[in-house]
């Protein structure tokens, strides 16, 4: 008997909570860096009303995902389509003026951010959620727990985030990187390229996670050559266009 036990607490349930909250913490931190890259973008009055609403859309997402997201994983090209979606979005935040270099409405920044942030989640969070209903093992309780954890958790990695690359904008390129590693690994495990990623693995001697790891480092060198390119023929223009 454990001392949990003589607390009269069941030590399995107490694992699949410790289980929760670790899976949380460590999931919060890629829908906080997609929020902050959003966000950054916005006047600093509507940052953190920008968080706060990116943050609910997040949760409210991994709720419904919550519910369907066993059933759509194994709809064909589904991870394909959205590791290529996520390369879209890491690129066209990378490449994203900053507010200071042009005049844009408040809201319609506020609202773009907030529609970024949605089809990330949407893309980012198919294996999240299964891995808190898979620790909660079908506990709605659980999963309530887990869902409702992870809202102070985004929302506080978000606005320190947030915070750090207003003040450091060098580190939006870690943020874009993430999300390249992430679209990485959902094209290497896409169902459909199972065989070819087979074969690869056979060619390059490495096993099946030797395999995503490539994928995932090629993601990162896509988007950051890609966004470089991008930033760097914009900063021509500009300079044409002024001189």
């Amino acid at each position: 008997m454990t001392w949990l036990d003589a607390l009269g607490i069941d030590t399995a349930y107490a694992l699949q909570i410790l289980k929760i909250i670790g899976i949380d913490i460590v999931l919060a931190g890629d829908n906080a860096v997609v929020i902050a890259m959003a966000c950054r973008m916005l006047p600093p009055r509507q940052r953190m009303m920008g968080i706060l609403l990116g943050a609910g859309v997040a949760i409210l997402l991994r709720v419904v995902f919550t519910l369907v997201v066993q059933q759509l994983l194994d709809v064909p090209l589904l991870k394909l389509l959205g590791g290529f979606l996520l390369v879209w979005i890491a690129l066209k935040l990378v490449t994203a003026n900053d507010p200071e270099d042009h005049n844009v409405k408040s809201g319609t920044s506020l609202w773009e951010a907030v529609r970024i942030i949605a089809i990330a989640d949407i893309v980012m969070s198919l294996d999240n959620v299964l891995a808190i209903a898979a620790a909660a093992h079908g506990d709605p309780l659980l999963i309530v727990f887990g869902l409702a954890l992870s809202v102070p958790l985004v929302v506080g990695g978000a606005t320190l985030i947030t915070s750090l690359l207003v003040r450091f904008p060098i580190l939006i390129w870690g943020g874009a990187a993430l999300l390249g590693w992430v679209a990485g690994e959902l094209i290497a495990t896409e169902p459909l390229l199972a065989s070819a990623m087979h074969t690869v693995g056979e060619t390059l001697g490495l096993t099946a996670k030797g395999v995503a790891r490539v994928f995932e480092v090629l993601g990162v060198i896509v988007v950051v050559s890609i966004g470089l390119a991008i930033r760097r023929s914009a900063d021509a223009a500009h300079t044409d266009s002024t001189t």
